[in-house]
């Protein structure tokens, strides 16, 4: 299992926390792993979800970060979105 997949579960649920994100969502990072994020928290997993937000490695890591907006990421071709867009909002204002 990868440390990178490890360190963003934990940040993932520490953003989570206290958010109502009740949708399911997946970060899919290329040549590394996925991570599920649903009502009950986020963790290593490829289930099928409400929506897969595809980027690389470097991008994932500048979202996680909030060096890099997760709109502003789309915008730029550097995050796919495949699955409900709605649902990638809502994510991304939980993550901000």
């Amino acid at each position: 299992m990868s440390d990178t997949l490890e360190q963003a579960v934990a940040a993932m649920n520490e953003k989570l926390a206290g958010s109502d994100f009740s949708a399911s969502a997946k970060f899919a990072i290329e040549g590394v792993g996925a991570i599920v994020l649903d009502s009950d928290g986020a963790r290593i997993s490829d289930e099928e979800t409400d929506v897969t937000m595809n980027a690389d490695a470097d991008t994932f890591k500048e979202i996680l970060s909030g060096e890099l907006n997760p709109t502003s990421a789309f915008m730029s071709g550097k995050l796919t979105i495949d699955g409900d867009m709605g649902t990638a909002m809502q994510l991304a204002s939980v993550l901000a």
